[in-house]
């Protein structure tokens, strides 16, 4: 479970942007209605959704683009050779793209909390830590500095809970994450990080080609059905298989003379096939990823995702939730989520109908905005204490109310100017 999230000096976020889920002392009537909106984790109450909206181009994108890289960037920087750039790119603006960006996450796990933290430029990590909360005390794992000094025992300073740290510490590169590698050399509290963030997190939904589809399939095929029912598919029926294709890949090579080549490389590798029955004709089969809609295998592929969210109460963030999606359907699946008993759904999207405080609790709303220097902010509506929740947020949104909202100037001369250049 996601406590918090914070973000500094990454595309167009410059200054630090924080993402709270714990739940504001809201005491109001319409608050108290939406309590199955929360869930208590301990003495804490947790947001088990959270909306994002914006103008196009206001960074709602970057900020989940954000996201996604740091978390990334711990599942796999212990792979990562002398030779890599960091795959972001710091604000461009006021000399921010030689300042270093910042990543911070509060999270429980199995009931302990825990703070993780890391400061890196394109070229290298530059500072990390952990602390978490065993008994309730905050508590060192381990910070890092690369520029404490010269040495690892200059640069690390540990708490009791690593064996053998320093064996750690002289195995992590600048371009490597030591949390990352405290997991791949098997030290138990550097692996739950890693666990969590790996399995617990989930930085978007499955792809058609991702073999896990099987293994969700085949345990969630009832729910699977019976959630596309709700949503008004006329699916009655899916099966699945796996099977070995051969593949073709087409790549280029050159040679000391700089002479481009083209190569195939031939491999064989499992796909995934799945045949779907519609209720019309039960009798007749459609290849699913195929013959079905955009919009029906979306939809599939994101219900198989978040029923093992919701089963497992793991966190995901999806960009554009409304994607290939009638409101209706978005609707359902932000209901999936609030019913749930402890999953969390961080969500970026232009679907106002959403902005209805009967549905939503203020703190559950938030707005990203571009900013006069062209730096992104973010911030809630339980931040305007001005607004009541007996007003109209969505009317209030869309006249401007809280910024957030594209300043079009589509006036009749402007137009008529426009067609006319044509």
């Amino acid at each position: 479970m996601i406590y918090e999230i914070k973000l500094a000096n990454f595309y167009s976020i410059k200054d630090e942007i924080t993402l709270d889920l714990r739940a504001a002392n809201i005491q109001t009537k319409q608050a108290k209605d939406l309590s199955e909106n929360i869930f208590q984790n301990g003495k804490t109450d947790l947001l088990k959704t959270i909306a994002i909206y914006g103008a196009n181009a206001s960074g709602k994108s970057n900020l989940v683009k954000a996201i996604r890289f740091c978390i990334s960037m711990v599942i796999n920087s212990h792979n990562h050779n002398e030779d890599v750039i960091f795959n972001f790119v710091p604000h461009k603006f006021e000399g921010y793209e030689n300042k270093p960006s910042s990543f911070f996450i509060r999270f429980i796990h199995n009931t302990i909390e825990y703070e993780y933290s890391f400061e890196l430029t394109r070229n290298e990590i530059l500072k990390e830590s952990l602390y978490y909360y065993p008994k309730g005390r905050i508590t060192k794992v381990f910070e890092r500095d690369e520029k404490g000094g010269k040495t690892k025992k200059e640069k690390y300073t540990f708490g009791n809970q690593i064996t053998r740290p320093f064996d750690v510490a002289e195995s992590t590169s600048i371009k490597t994450l030591f949390i990352s590698r405290a997991s791949q050399m098997d030290r138990e509290i550097g692996k739950t990080v890693f666990n969590f963030l790996n399995e617990n997190f989930i930085l978007g939904i499955l792809a058609p080609i991702d073999l896990r589809i099987e293994y969700y399939f085949n345990n969630y095929k009832k729910e699977l059905l019976t959630a596309l029912q709700i949503a008004d598919s006329d699916i009655s029926e899916l099966t699945i298989r796996k099977e070995k294709v051969p593949v073709t890949r087409i790549g280029v090579k050159s040679d000391d003379n700089k002479n481009i080549q083209s190569i195939q490389s031939h491999s064989i590798e499992d796909k995934i096939f799945i045949t779907s029955h519609h209720r019309k004709n039960p009798n007749i089969n459609f290849d699913f990823f195929v013959e079905e809609s955009d919009g029906t295998r979306r939809l599939f592929l994101f219900l198989l995702t978040i029923i093992d969210v919701i089963q497992k109460g793991k966190t995901i963030i999806i960009d554009e939730i409304e994607n290939s999606f009638h409101p209706s359907i978005v609707e359902f699946i932000i209901k999936l989520f609030n019913t749930s008993k402890s999953a969390q759904l961080i969500y970026t999207t232009h679907n106002t109908n959403l902005l209805d405080l009967k549905k939503m609790r203020k703190d559950q709303i938030y707005f990203c905005n571009k900013k006069d220097d062209a730096s992104s902010e973010l911030y809630s509506l339980y931040d305007f204490k001005d607004f009541r929740e007996t007003m109209d947020v969505e009317n209030a949104y869309l006249q401007g109310r809280f910024g957030a909202i594209p300043i079009i100037d589509d006036s009749k001369s402007k137009i008529r100017r426009l067609i006319d250049e044509q």
